[in-house]
């Protein structure tokens, strides 16, 4: 299997100042055992892109707690006090964005589009700042697509060749992210020899790299 890596290697795709993309909804679906090692290699002044905050002790709520992140892109951030706590201090950056619309930012980013056009937050705070243009009568804000340097997304079976499938709502953001970033990581679960063709939902060719999940106890 070319592309599984041990997890000690990750250090060698970060580095200060990028922005990576990771996968998870109320860190479920959130690559936790990559989140650790992020945490004990200690890279800094990270554009963190996800659905949310995390909570303190799990998901990328680890990676805000260590002082990793400077900017956070996010839906939302409720279920995280200190995410709350360091907006409020100026000390993170935060973008709080629709849910759907940071989806379909991404999915724009990872089709090589300039970005969409969303009727979500015309009207509101949302459009401020931002283009507004009018389609058929109604009026859409033109939202940019986002991309990263690295996606951490979390497997459930990857196959030899890095076919990756998910595992109920694991699935979330991660096939969204693996299309959108230069270096996409992938933790597995489970490798296995082979995947029915049918059942892949993120294929090989945008996996770079596949890190098996430490099982601890």
């Amino acid at each position: 299997m070319k592309k599984k890596i041990p997890l000690e290697q990750l250090n060698n795709h970060v580095f200060d100042g990028m922005s990576i993309m990771v996968g998870g909804f109320m860190a479920v679906g959130t690559p936790e055992g990559l989140i650790d090692e992020l945490v004990r290699i200690n890279v800094k002044d990270l554009t963190i892109i996800c659905n949310d905050a995390g909570f303190v002790d799990r998901g990328v709520g680890k990676l805000i707690a260590n002082g990793q992140v400077s900017h956070l892109i996010a839906s939302h951030i409720g279920l995280n006090p200190m995410a709350g706590q360091l907006m409020s201090s100026g000390e993170m950056k935060v973008t709080l964005v629709p849910q759907g619309t940071l989806a379909e930012q991404i999915r724009a980013g990872g089709a090589g589009l300039g970005g969409i056009l969303t009727p979500t937050g015309i009207g509101t705070v949302v459009e401020e700042g931002k283009q507004v243009l009018s389609q058929g009568g109604k009026q859409y804000i033109l939202e940019p697509a986002l991309t990263a340097d690295l996606s951490l997304i979390d497997g459930y079976e990857v196959d030899t060749y890095g076919n990756v499938t998910y595992t109920k709502t694991s699935r979330n953001f991660n096939p969204l992210m693996a299309t959108a970033s230069k270096v996409v990581i992938c933790q597995a679960r489970k490798i296995v020899d082979s995947i029915n063709p049918d059942h892949v939902l993120t294929p090989h060719i945008f996996v770079d790299y596949v890190i098996q999940e430490v099982q601890h106890g």
